[in-house]
């Protein structure tokens, strides 16, 4: 990476000389990003399958929370540094984050509470580890279906800055369809995304689970590494130093993974700074060159002027329009997500009401509930995977207005935001009586028959209780309790459908709160880029023009030293942007 950031800080150093701020600022920020060696990896996974201890594993310390009743609630960050420390990250009604740091001790008793007034969004915890002074940064999230509709969409919105996702499965049994419906959301996000089968040591047969997920992963057609692991054998290995152990826990071939995506994310990182010198240049050369045909041919500087004019007007045209299409685009794109969303919900809510109307749902409430979390959660994660789809789309139409400016790099992670989400919970049906009251139930309807049939047996001599006002009774108590039967059944149904009408309402509510403000951040993320792509030229077209004007009064003695410096610097800049083509910085 040497000669590469060489040329970033000789770019940097020509832009500061030419009073280009504009210019300075994004070459830091690319100098910032390639200096920074970080590799986000996030850990997503169905509750109960391992995750925390894969991490634990994976760090070779006990940090995450383990057991039966223990489970991931809030996303937890870990992140390298020399002194340990943990801090709760809460959400403010402003954008800007409030931190307040807690004993490490207490992780296992923090969840999703709120502290302060405030709702805790993630954990950020600090510790002098080795894996994590490479640059790894990892993020174990919560278990998704847990607790609520929202666990997928959260983590989703975690994959458009993250490097890599692994998603962690038991070898119990296959991938589900929630699974391979998350498998696949992810992947649209984050293409380095890999499968862990975890808990191999626990079930002899993990290899055939194994082979029937990538039979699964094949018939989804997904291409994604499918890694067996084993944390229990990988902490034996490091505790035992055992290499037979170690290769048999299958962090080996985890750790290959990593170091591909690793220098595949290095490669993007070293592209995206080459761009950048290259527009820079660009933008430094026009000026450079402006004042340069001016000095050598002082005849010429009339029509340069004129053309740059002409050039600057085109500009301020192309800004009107390319504003005109962001403006009707994002206006498109809120309404037609809204309209997704509002539509896969009403499916949803469709399709639940005509299996309960099929269905006891006393009997079926349980299955009701996983059923309709699990279709919410896959429904606002193809929701956010539409709206991203639909947003970088959007982005490209706006960067067609500026193709007399070359290649225009397309913002890159603008579909995102913190997780503000609000679990929705589907209230508990009122159960089904039990045999002592359907007993009564039964014995109240047969009263009537019994006292009735008794009472006109009797003219004839026969006794109260006979056969016959008994056999009545039983007909009459039948009839009572299937009569009572259907009336709580078409109550327990009509319960049933209230409660998902309700449930579907409220994740409507707060989903549409945050597909607004997602619109609204994608607006102003696209405008910035735009507006600072637009300012940049227009700006270097000025300064040529300036700069053209000045050259006009110049002296001769100072015409030629001016010339020869702006000649070297212009040579200084082609030599700069032809190392970007050679062969060992392809």
């Amino acid at each position: 990476m040497d000669p590469l950031l060489s040329l970033l800080a000789d770019t940097i150093t020509a832009a500061r000389a030419s009073a280009r701020d504009d210019l300075v600022a994004r070459l830091e920020s690319a100098a910032t990003r390639l200096h920074d060696p970080r590799r986000r990896i996030v850990v997503a996974g169905h509750p109960a399958q391992g995750k925390s201890r894969f991490v634990n594993a994976l760090l070779n310390q006990e940090i995450c929370p383990v057991g039966e009743e223990k489970t991931t609630t809030i996303p937890l960050q870990l992140a390298y540094a020399p002194h340990p420390r943990a801090e709760l990250v809460m959400a403010t009604t402003t954008s800007e984050e409030t931190r307040v740091e807690f004993p490490i001790a207490d992780l296992p008793s923090v969840d999703a509470r709120t502290a302060t007034g405030h709702t805790i969004t993630r954990i950020d915890l600090h510790l002098p580890n080795d894996l994590l002074a490479d640059g790894i940064v990892i993020i174990d999230t919560p278990g998704i279906g847990a607790g609520g509709t929202t666990g997928s969409v959260a983590v989703l919105e975690m994959l458009a800055t993250a490097d890599a996702v692994l998603m962690i499965t038991d070898a119990s049994t296959e991938l589900t369809a929630p699974e391979l419906s998350f498998l696949r959301q992810a992947h649209e996000f984050c293409p380095a995304t890999a499968v862990l089968t975890t808990k191999t040591d626990l079930y002899p047969h993990w290899r055939q689970v194994v082979e029937a997920n990538r039979d699964h992963l094949r018939t989804a057609h997904l291409d994604l590494p499918l890694l067996p692991v084993s944390a229990l054998l990988r902490t034996h290995a490091l505790r035992l130093q055992d290499a037979q152990l170690g290769t048999e826990s299958g962090y080996g071939d985890l750790y290959q993974f990593l170091r591909a995506v690793a220098a595949s994310d290095e490669t993007a990182s070293r592209r995206s700074v080459e761009r950048e010198i290259a527009a820079a240049a660009e933008h430094l050369t026009l000026t450079l060159a402006s004042e340069l045909t001016a000095l050598r041919d002082p005849t010429a500087t009339i029509t340069q002027l004129e053309a740059a004019k002409t050039k600057a007007q085109q500009l301020q045209r192309r800004t009107a329009a390319w504003q005109q299409t962001l403006t009707d685009g994002i206006t498109d794109l809120a309404s037609d997500v809204d309209h997704d969303l509002r539509e896969r919900l009403r499916t949803t809510s469709r399709t639940g009401e005509d299996w309960i109307d099929d269905h006891d749902p006393g009997r079926h409430w349980q299955a009701i509930t996983e059923w309709l979390t699990g279709t919410v959660d896959t429904a606002l994660g193809d929701n956010l995977l539409w709206s991203r789809t639909r947003a970088e789309a959007l982005a490209e139409r706006v960067a067609e207005h500026f193709h007399e400016l070359g290649a225009v790099e397309l913002p890159t992670g603008f579909v995102q935001l913190e997780n503000t989400h609000q679990s929705g919970t589907l209230a508990d049906l009122e159960p089904d009586i039990g045999i002592l009251s359907k007993v009564l139930v039964g014995m109240r309807g047969s009263y009537g028959g019994v006292l009735m049939v008794g009472l006109a047996t009797t003219f004839a001599g026969l006794a109260m209780l006979n056969p016959i006002s008994i056999g009545a009774g039983v007909l009459v108590g039948g009839k009572a309790y299937r009569d009572d039967k259907q009336a709580r059944l078409a109550r327990r149904r009509a319960e049933a459908k209230n409660a998902v009408r309700r449930f579907l309402d409220d994740i409507a509510f707060h989903a549409a709160k945050d597909t607004k403000d997602r619109t609204h951040h994608i607006h102003r993320t696209l405008r910035d880029h735009y507006a600072g792509i637009a300012e940049r030229s227009l700006r270097s077209i000025d300064e040529s023009l300036t700069a053209a004007q000045q050259s006009a009064g110049i002296q001769a003695a100072d015409r030629d030293r001016r010339t020869a410096t702006l000649e070297h610097q212009l040579a200084t800049l082609r030599h700069r942007t032809a190392q970007l083509h050679a062969p060992t910085n392809a």
